[in-house]
């Protein structure tokens, strides 16, 4: 534990329950802190906003970057509830269990889930991180972005193979990435966990920006290849009415069949195993 930035923390927390704020001499008492070591710590914090000094110079006040920080959270927080009817109708359509991902430093993080009500079931609980090449939803979020800042990321966080089935060089990647673009919905072909596939498509915000993306995950021998299609097409039909319901547009980097029909391209456009 970093001790600066572990009482820093502690000063912000002491802010949030103190609406009319507190004086320096206070804080010091409540965390424990000299006086100096307490004021260098706020200096520092409203330096980047996060506090605030009203203008008697009597108080600390929480600053206006805590707020939108929290406020992220909070965001965050609705797009998770918002999902839930929509991972549930997945679910019941393809009886497997319904994700939401969301990217974030090279690793997707589980958080929501649905779990299929078959007795056997893919389960990765939230909060579960998966390297981004290795998931479905990071496939599908990150093939919305221009090639040069997929291979940055490759050249930044590299890649993690963790079955026989995984992608091991860029060339590799770019290759899943056009297929995917052409297709409108992402595959991992057990290439996390043996045994386990998932189909992904991505969701957008109404700045169309990719928010996340949804996936089902089931086990491969009953996800067999020739029902990826089905079910890729109808991950991509809940991933639209989630977008449109939030409010979102597809952006600069949407793609796959236009909207309202998804069964252009051939068979062999779709299937995920050519």
């Amino acid at each position: 534990m970093v001790q600066a930035v572990d009482r820093a923390l502690f000063l912000l927390e002491l802010l949030s329950k103190a609406p009319a704020g507190l004086r320096l001499s206070d804080l010091a008492r409540e965390a424990g802190l000299a006086a100096s070591t307490t004021h260098r710590l706020l200096t520092t914090l409203e330096e980047r906003d996060f506090v605030r000094l009203e203008p008697q110079g009597q108080h600390w006040l929480i600053g206006q970057r805590a707020f939108t920080t929290g406020l992220a959270f909070t965001r965050w927080q609705s797009f998770i509830a918002a999902a839930g009817p929509y991972l549930r109708r997945l679910r019941d359509l393809t009886r497997e269990t319904a994700n939401l991902g969301i990217l974030a430093e090279g690793e997707v993080i589980t958080v929501a889930q649905v779990e299929s009500r078959e007795i056997i079931r893919a389960i990765a609980p939230p909060g579960g991180r998966t390297p981004v090449m290795n998931s479905g939803m990071g496939k599908a979020i990150v093939a919305t972005w221009p090639d040069p800042a997929i291979e940055a990321l490759i050249a930044s966080h590299g890649l993690r193979p963790m079955t026989s089935h995984s992608l091991r060089s860029t060339t590799e990647v770019m290759d899943e990435i056009r297929r995917i673009r052409r297709v409108g919905f992402a595959l991992d072909n057990e290439e996390f966990t043996p045994g386990l596939r998932c189909i992904a498509a991505v969701v957008w915000s109404p700045l169309g920006e990719p928010l996340g993306a949804i996936s089902v995950s089931a086990l491969a021998q009953r996800m067999a290849s020739r029902e990826t299609v089905r079910i890729g097409l109808q991950v991509l039909a809940v991933a639209r009415e989630m977008t449109a319901a939030l409010g979102g547009v597809a952006g600069a980097g949407a793609y796959g069949p236009e909207a309202g029909s998804p069964e252009a391209g051939s068979q062999a456009d779709l299937d995920p195993a050519t």
